[in-house]
C-alpha cells in the first residue's frame, strides 16, 4: 500500500517511515500541511498518518481539507501527543478514522494501520476476489470473466487487479506504477497507457459491460461500475457520440 505520513519531527517521521517500510508498506513523508495538500492535488496515497501540531497547519484542518475540498475518503490515521478526551472528539469530528497517542509504539501503530486498511479495503484482503462477472484467483494470477479465463501478461493481471480491489478511486499514474512495476523501476513514459489500453480491450470494460475505465487528464485513471440509470446513460451519451 502507499502511505503518507505528515509529522515535522524528522525522528519520528523517520520511524513512521521505517515502521510502515517493515509491514510492507511504501510511504512518503511530508513535514508541511501545505506541502501534502498540494501533493494530494496530483497523487493518490492509500492512507494517511498524520500529527496534530504543524508548523503551517494544524492536522484538523488538513483533514478537513482533504474531506471538503477535495472530496477525498483517504484513511486517516492521527498520531499526536495529545490524549485528552475532547482531542479525540474534535480530530474524529474533523473526520478522521482513527487516533494514537505519542510516544509511537511501533506494534501497535503497525496493529492499527493494518486494521484500518482491512476495514477501508475489505476487497484487499479476500482470498478469491469476484466483482460481478470478474473473477480474480491471486494465488494462480488467473482472471475469470463469466467463467472464462483471459490469457494476460503478470503486469497485465496486477494492473487489472489493482484497478478492481480500487474501484471508484482515482489514481494517480505514479501509484499505478509504484503499485505494478515497484518503486523506483524506470519505465518508459507510454508503458502504463499502453497497458491501460490493452486491458480495456481484452476486459470489455466499457459501460455496455457494467464498467468505465476512464483517463483523468493530467492525473491518472478511474475505473467505476455502471449500474442503474447511471448505466442506461452511459449506454446512450455512447450511441450518441458514436460517428
Amino acid at each position: 500500500m502507499r502511505i503518507a505520513a505528515l509529522d515535522d519531527e524528522a525522528h519520528h517521521l523517520e520511524l513512521i517511515q521505517h515502521t510502515m517500510e517493515v509491514i510492507g508498506h511504501e510511504c512518503h513523508g511530508f513535514s508541511e500541511g501545505r506541502s501534502l495538500l498540494r501533493d494530494l492535488h496530483q497523487q493518490t496515497y492509500d492512507l494517511l498518518i498524520l500529527d496534530w501540531n504543524l508548523p503551517d497547519i494544524e492536522g484538523p484542518r488538513v483533514v478537513r481539507s482533504i474531506r471538503q475540498e477535495l472530496h477525498s475518503s483517504l484513511p486517516v490515521l492521527f498520531l499526536t501527543h495529545r490524549q485528552e478526551e475532547q482531542d479525540l472528539v474534535d480530530g474524529l469530528a474533523a473526520g478522521a478514522d482513527d487516533f494514537m497517542a505519542k510516544p509511537i509504539r511501533v506494534a501497535e501503530l503497525q496493529a492499527r494501520v493494518r486494521a484500518l486498511l482491512r476495514r477501508s479495503y475489505p476487497a484487499q484482503h479476500d482470498n478469491a476476489l469476484s466483482f460481478r462477472g470478474y473473477r480474480f484467483y491471486p494465488s494462480t494470477r488467473t482472471l475469470r470473466i463469466q467463467g472464462k479465463v483471459v490469457e494476460l501478461s503478470r503486469r497485465e493481471y496486477e494492473l487489472a487487479l489493482f484497478l478492481f480491489q480500487n474501484l471508484g478511486r482515482l489514481l494517480s499514474r505514479e501509484h499505478l506504477r509504484e503499485a505494478v512495476w515497484g518503486i523506483g523501476v524506470e519505465t518508459p513514459s507510454r508503458s502504463l497507457d499502453t497497458h491501460i489500453s490493452r486491458l480495456r480491450l481484452k476486459l470489455d470494460l466499457m459501460p455496455s459491460n457494467g464498467f468505465l475505465l476512464s483517463a483523468v487528464y493530467g492525473l491518472g485513471y478511474r475505473l467505476e461500475p455502471i449500474e442503474g440509470e447511471a448505466f442506461a446513460s452511459a449506454d446512450a451519451a455512447t450511441d450518441t457520440l458514436a460517428p
